[in-house]
């Protein structure tokens, strides 16, 4: 009987393991940013130059850029720097997320995780690099040109960096759109014939979408709008090829090939019997190991 409760107590055990495993993988992420930070700490006044470019190279002549809050000039310097650092350290702190998941996945689900979760940070990078090299530059423009006759054009420091980083998550995450269109396609919960259904709906949802994370001008919210319909449609073109390519390569022989067999489906919990059985096994065989040595 003592037997059976430590077999009962493996659970718990293991889910205080897993536990702190978490915590040492979210403390060795922690770290690495941390150091990663650190060494940037010295050019962050010129990380901030960097990011505040696009905007003071459409500034009229003699313009720049204000503080108003009194700690700002040497808070924003390094926010930047921080969030630079995380963007650095990105790939250390996603590796010890997959090695913490990846031991509970089947292979199936790692060849199909680590290919998105790859693609998804390529695709976010891309996103960002869109919106400083392109967007960035248009909207300015367009706001330099619409500034009204007497009116000094400037903005606070603070601001402008809470502009920066709402316009670069709206595009990284618009830039993930094929990631989760794959995702749905994949794991069965929507397919490409339904996701051709929803093209219209999602036109008029690109749009309203440009119309709420950008600013109030038909530019901005076309160069949202219209990458985020092709990228759905990329996504749609991915699926479809890989949705081929799988029908291809996985031969048809019999009937046992055409089901796929999922091992979560086939299992099913022990009965309160068959625990006992097992138990009484388990302590008949330690009596047995036991009676010798007696």
């Amino acid at each position: 009987m003592r037997a059976f409760e430590r077999t009962m107590n493996l659970p718990e055990d293991s889910f205080f393991s897993h536990l702190v495993e978490l915590r040492d993988r979210l403390i060795r992420a922690l770290v690495s940013i941390g150091i990663v930070f650190v060494c940037l700490f010295p050019w962050a006044q010129e990380l901030y130059a960097l990011l505040a470019h696009p905007l003071l190279a459409k500034l009229p002549q003699g313009g720049q850029m204000i503080a108003t809050d009194v700690i700002g000039v040497f808070l924003v310097p390094m926010k930047v720097a921080l969030m630079v650092a995380f963007l650095i350290a990105l790939p250390y702190v996603l590796y010890q997320i997959w090695a913490f998941v990846a031991p509970g996945l089947y292979a199936h689900e790692k060849r199909l995780a680590l290919p998105m979760v790859a693609a998804s940070v390529v695709l976010f990078f891309v996103g960002m690099a869109f919106a400083y090299f392109l967007v960035f530059p248009a909207v300015f423009g367009f706001m330099a040109s619409v500034q009204p006759e007497g009116v000094a054009w400037m903005t606070d420091i603070e601001k402008y960096l809470s502009f920066v980083l709402t316009t670069f998550v709206a595009f990284g995450v618009t830039f993930e759109v094929p990631v989760v269109v794959l995702v749905l396609v994949q794991a069965g919960i929507v397919g490409v014939d339904k996701l051709k259904e929803w093209r219209p709906y999602v036109i008029v949802g690109a749009f309203v979408i440009g119309a709420i994370f950008t600013p109030p001008d038909v530019i901005s919210q076309l160069m949202m709008a219209i990458p985020l319909c092709l990228l759905f449609e990329f996504g749609l073109f991915l699926a479809r090829f890989l949705g081929k390519n799988a029908r291809t390569a996985v031969p048809e022989v019999g009937p046992a090939a055409q089901t796929p067999i999922n091992p979560a489906a086939q299992w099913t919990p022990a009965s309160a019997e068959e625990m006992d059985a097992a138990a009484r096994t388990l302590a008949e065989r330690q009596d047995a190991e036991r009676k010798p040595d007696a």
